[in-house]
């Protein structure tokens, strides 16, 4: 079989590395590499941090360092040699700048689609996705997700949709595809109560095999010869320090990590193999709102999952590990200072998110215990000048809005005045044409080279499995 008829640009991948970097042989890991050529990869899992900037994930290896003596296991992984790196050109068809559905689909569809479609070309045109190939092709197919399952990512390697808000209908198209293991929130999707047009997709799951499981313990309980839907929370899940701080959440909410070890025991043993892609959705979502507790938190989960990942891949051998990010977000970092290092480590004593903190505070609030709960969740002590400041945007509708501020929260204002403390700064608190990282593990990695374009990732994953492109 001729491999590299399963792209359909080989220039790039054609050109040998040695050639592009001369010293990169000196540092490539040749027995690691060879080990691997020859392989198929039987089963794909793609662990994405949703809108992690290279910021975040040198924040997170910094928290991990200085907290527990031991740093990420992403970066663990780079430091041991153990993956092939690169970097990938995200860009979608609209913008420089992507959004998180067209840069799933660049992934999904192998092609690159405006911001804001799954799948579909301004010209209308549909581009079947990655996780429907495999499935034809008679693997197992799931997602995981700390946001809606229906959300933009997830769905990107699944469906076709002129729009990624029209989460209703994308809940439809999972049961109508089968997919094997659908994991995160978005129960206003999926519930008679909520939807629009009131139908029960609960029911309509389970009278197709599904088991429903809305908890950890009954995910855990789950049998892994049928088919899983699990939906956990109205929307998205708690953020990960929320949820550590609450005994209920840490009860009823899996973590990354969790869902990530129960889809793979619930796909692991088809003999055909298994696709399944890991989202820590919340990633995006706190650097949206500037929320560093958020970040970190969240960016750990995804690092724990990565464990999780690394784990089974390692044991089983058949297994090509992909882990990266669909773009940056906010652009945050520790900024220079003389108490840089104490003023960092001083997160390590948050409890609870700027979310958490934001919502707990009305326009009847009063300026101390606005102090108060500042203090409880950061450790932090804001002036009243600083209280009064965060107050006026409770009692005059501000306009820091966005998809992910819907109750118009005063985020930015709140990371300003942080920033004093913990010397994290922001650029934005919107998305960014990072090139992002990329780093594979195991059979196919080996294909591989130091700079792609985010479209090329889709025939990778084929040829690295040996699945034509033929559907």
């Amino acid at each position: 079989m001729n491999r590299r008829h399963f792209f359909k640009k080989g220039s790039l991948f054609a050109i040998g590395t040695t050639l592009l970097h001369p010293l990169d042989s000196l540092a490539s890991n040749h027995d690691y590499d060879a080990t691997n050529k020859n392989k198929k990869a039987k089963n794909i899992i793609i662990v994405v941090s949703d809108g992690m900037s290279i910021g975040t994930l040198n924040m997170t290896d910094l928290y991990l360092s200085r907290k527990t003596g031991k740093g990420s296991n992403w970066l663990g992984l780079y430091k041991n040699n153990k993956v092939k790196r690169a970097l990938m050109d995200m860009a979608s068809a609209s913008s420089i700048v992507t959004d998180s559905a067209a840069a799933s689909s660049s992934w999904g569809g192998g092609v690159r689609i405006a911001n804001g479609a799954l799948n579909v070309s301004k010209s209308g045109e549909a581009h079947l996705p990655i996780w429907q190939k495999f499935k034809k092709a008679g693997k197992k197919a799931g997602c995981v997700t700390s946001v809606p399952i229906t959300h933009a990512t997830p769905a990107g390697f699944c469906v076709n949709s002129t729009s990624r808000n029209a989460q209703e209908n994308i809940a439809e198209y999972y049961l109508e595809h089968k997919f094997d293991v659908m994991m995160g929130g978005g129960d206003d999707y999926f519930s008679s109560d909520k939807r629009k047009d009131k139908k029960d997709m609960y029911q309509a799951f389970s009278s197709k095999g599904y088991q429903v499981v809305s908890t950890k313990e009954d995910m855990f309980s789950a049998v892994n010869n049928k088919p899983i839907l699990g939906v956990f929370d109205d929307n998205a899940l708690p953020y990960a320090i929320d949820r550590k701080h609450s005994k209920e959440l840490v009860q009823k909410i899996p973590t990354l990590a969790d869902m990530t070890k129960k889809a793979i025991a619930a796909m692991k043993d088809h003999d055909k193999g298994f696709v399944l892609q890991v989202e820590a959705g919340k990633v995006d979502w706190a650097a949206h709102g500037n929320d560093i507790a958020g970040l970190l938190h969240d960016q750990i989960d995804h690092d724990e999952a990565i464990q999780v990942t690394m784990d089974f891949a390692e044991e089983d051998g058949e297994t090509l590990v992909i882990i990266t990010t669909d773009h940056g977000n906010a652009n945050p970092g520790v900024i220079y200072g003389s108490d840089a290092n104490t003023n960092f480590d001083s997160i390590q004593n948050y409890k609870h998110t700027n979310e958490w903190i934001l919502n707990g505070i009305g326009k009847e609030t009063s300026i101390s215990q606005i102090k108060e709960r500042i203090h409880y969740a950061n450790t932090i002590a804001l002036t009243n000048n600083e209280c009064q400041q965060l107050l006026e945007y409770y009692k005059n509708i501000a306009t820091d809005n966005g998809l992910y501020n819907p109750r118009h929260l005063p985020f930015n204002l709140l990371a300003t005045m942080q920033k004093q403390h913990n010397s994290v700064g922001w650029i934005s608190m919107q998305h960014s044409a990072d090139y992002v990282e990329l780093a594979m593990y195991g059979p196919g990695s080996h294909l591989l080279k130091p700079f792609i374009k985010n479209t090329d990732l889709h025939y990778l994953m084929l040829e690295a499995a040996e699945v034509e492109n033929k559907f």
